[in-house]
């Protein structure tokens, strides 16, 4: 019989270790793969009345028979309960069906159940609004492509901490690229955070170490796509019917604020406030890291909120702009992005990060400051993002010919 790859066997041998008047007993070995249990049957017969080929005791008299007809059953009770641990999803060892049939509950903790204690914890921070509802989201989406892996890979729905191994890691993330069809860096933060759900199972005592400790999650350089300012303007100037022109805006209102889409989602008038330069500010925490941003806003922003300050959707929801759907949104970028003759992909990933690189950087703005418009922890992040442009080398080239051979400047060119 096969479990998934794993053949299951069951012998009957005499154990002659084990007697009762002078009688051996005879075991059950029960094989899954190449792992072995056994145990007694508590019946015992002499040597000479064996019958190892027959498994099976030789005679015709009502003990012979009853001891044979125990032996059947045991058989066959031991058949069913193999049945139930595969039909469960739960990993049918050798060990396991053994303490199935005895009746033992040895409880050991689990993948999933480690999973879940993870987001458990963490729903109870999303709860207490000091973690992003977005971040449990993807914690739970983890656990479906770890299902799907195990159900793939291994033909079980759950496995025992104890028999996760190394090679866990590169199965799964090999899985997720060939199977699922995820890019590389997708991939590598799922087990990013699968190794992150081990670490915590190792902090409650499940496990004595993570045996993904020595995994070294690595990524590939993202292209990161943003617009010139020609293509900026493109989409500001472009006459548009209502609702794209709606979605339109929310893009640009993003360009020039670093925002994502949930970050604008949210916004109300609660959120601007008068900065110490007695300008208009945008002071909120990101959806996604719950870290403050605080962002003075430029005119086309502010020409932005005040075109919607009476839109029926921003006064009955208490928003300051009217953003769409996710999925709509996306839908009508794409359409926008064909009328305005734009042939990149318009997300608010790449409105945050023309944002970055288009509107500040390339404008001098420093990195320290742009860091600190987009929320981000680390500038290690920000420099993500912000790659250096072909335009920013360009303008501090130009600065920099200006500095030394400029009009009136020590460095002139020799005049041939």
């Amino acid at each position: 019989m096969k479990n998934g790859y794993l053949s299951f066997s069951i012998l009957l041998w005499l154990n002659r270790s084990r007697c009762k008047n002078n009688k051996p007993a005879i075991y059950l070995r029960l094989t899954v793969g190449n792992k072995r249990a056994e145990l007694s049957t508590y019946q015992y017969v002499s040597p000479e009345l064996w019958n190892a080929e027959g498994q099976c005791v030789k005679g015709n008299s009502e003990e012979v028979k009853a001891i044979n007809r125990r032996l059947v059953a045991l058989k066959a009770d031991l058949q069913k309960h193999y049945s139930l641990l595969v039909t469960s999803g739960k990993p049918a060892t050798a060990q396991a069906l053994k303490n199935s049939f005895l009746g033992i509950i040895e409880h050991k903790r689990t993948l999933c159940e480690a999973i879940d204690f993870h987001n458990r914890r963490f729903s109870e921070k999303v709860k207490a609004m000091t973690k992003s509802a977005r971040t449990l989201k993807r914690f739970e989406i983890t656990k479906d492509k770890i299902v799907a892996f195990l159900k793939h890979y291994f033909h079980v729905s759950d496995m025992p901490l104890e028999e996760i191994k190394f090679s866990f890691a590169p199965d799964f993330e090999h899985y997720l690229s060939t199977i699922e069809g995820i890019g590389s860096n997708t991939a590598m933060k799922y087990v990013k955070i699968l190794k992150q759900m081990l670490k915590l199972a190792v902090d409650q005592g499940w496990l004595p170490v993570s045996p993904l400790s020595g995994f070294k999650c690595s990524y590939q350089d993202p292209q990161r796509e943003r617009l010139t300012m020609d293509e900026i303007m493109a989409l500001y100037n472009k006459e548009l019917i209502p609702r794209l022109a709606e979605v339109r805006d929310i893009y640009l209102f993003c360009c020039f604020t670093g925002y994502a889409y949930t970050d604008v989602l949210y916004l109300t008038t609660d959120n601007i406030i008068t900065g110490i330069d007695g300008e208009k500010w945008i002071v909120k925490e990101r959806a996604k890291t719950l870290t403050p941003e605080r962002v003075p806003l430029l005119p086309i922003a502010l020409e932005i909120i005040e075109r919607y300050k009476n839109s029926p959707y921003c006064q009955l929801y208490g928003r300051l702009l009217p953003v769409n759907s996710n999925q709509r949104y996306n839908a009508y970028l794409k359409e926008i992005a064909g009328i305005c003759d734009i042939k990149k992909y318009l997300t608010t990933h790449t409105a945050r990060h023309t944002f970055a690189t288009t509107v500040t950087l390339e404008n001098d703005v420093p990195i320290e400051t742009v860091s600190q418009l987009l929320g981000h922890k680390s500038i290690r992040t920000t420099q993500i993002y912000a790659k250096i442009t072909q335009q920013k080398v360009s303008n501090n080239m130009r600065l920099l010919r200006k500095r030394l051979f400029g009009e009136g400047v020590a460095l002139q060119k020799r005049t041939v």
